[in-house]
């Protein structure tokens, strides 16, 4: 018996000796499908990761000197000129969008009108401060561009994963039904090519989520930059161009 028993494990054993690869492919088709959608969802997650990582780094670089030429400069027509060296400073093009609108309000005649000039002093700072706003509403956008992805993969994908469980694991019982036998070598593929689809979910999920939360702050925190810059510029305007005559 005990022989028997040895020839029975070696069976059980041999037919058991198979790799993650191996359960990939010899998975059932819907279980692929799943894997390869992950797949897919996981490289894509990454590739924004990257694209992110480098544009806040440009950005970082480009405002720190746009930043100090501002405040060192002595008129903002000679700021004007030179923001053009600075074309990945999201500062300098919210400063370039303000300095247009004030010109604007200049030509115009709002910030001296003369005679009553409450009226337009008013109009012309908020037309400045929508400017401004408008400015830095576009910078955030364009930073949270393809962040909703990363959302979409950490929230999403574990569920995505669970689904290939439950599909591995009906896969696995089915294979009991039709063998009437409840060994480990009948059901150990279905289990494993579930197991996979939950493990590929989660590796697909948790960079996505952490990056999502790590971009998001960094976003915010740039989106506090830029409205304090705002406020100084705003502040600027009003000493040197809005003064009641």
């Amino acid at each position: 018996m005990s022989i028997a028993y040895a020839a029975t494990s070696q069976n059980v054993s041999s037919g058991m000796n198979f790799s993650a690869l191996d359960a990939i492919t010899s998975a059932s088709w819907p279980v692929q499908l799943i894997l390869l959608l992950l797949a897919g969802m996981s490289v894509v997650s990454w590739a924004i990761i990257f694209t992110k990582k480098r544009t806040l780094d440009n950005l970082h670089t480009a405002n720190a000197p746009f930043i100090d030429t501002f405040w060192k400069a002595t008129s903002l027509d000679d700021i004007f000129s030179k923001s053009d060296k600075f074309p990945e400073s999201n500062v300098a093009r919210v400063f370039r969008a303000g300095y247009l609108e004030l010109r604007k309000i200049a030509d115009s005649n709002l910030a001296h009108s003369g005679g009553k000039d409450a009226a337009p002093l008013l109009s012309g700072i908020d037309n400045l401060e929508r400017a401004l706003r408008k400015s830095i509403n576009v910078e955030i956008t364009r930073l949270e561009v393809r962040l909703n992805f990363l959302a979409t993969t950490g929230s999403t994908g574990p569920f995505i994963g669970l689904f290939g469980t439950v599909w591995g694991i009906m896969g696995a019982f089915h294979k009991i039904g039709a063998t009437g036998m409840a060994s480990l070598a009948v059901v150990a593929p279905g289990i494993s090519e579930a197991l996979i689809t939950t493990a590929v979910g989660l590796v697909a999920a948790i960079p996505a989520t952490v990056a999502f939360n790590h971009y998001s702050t960094l976003i915010q925190r740039e989106s506090l930059e830029l409205d304090s810059f705002a406020a100084d510029f705003l502040n600027i305007a009003k000493r040197n161009f809005f003064k009641d005559k």
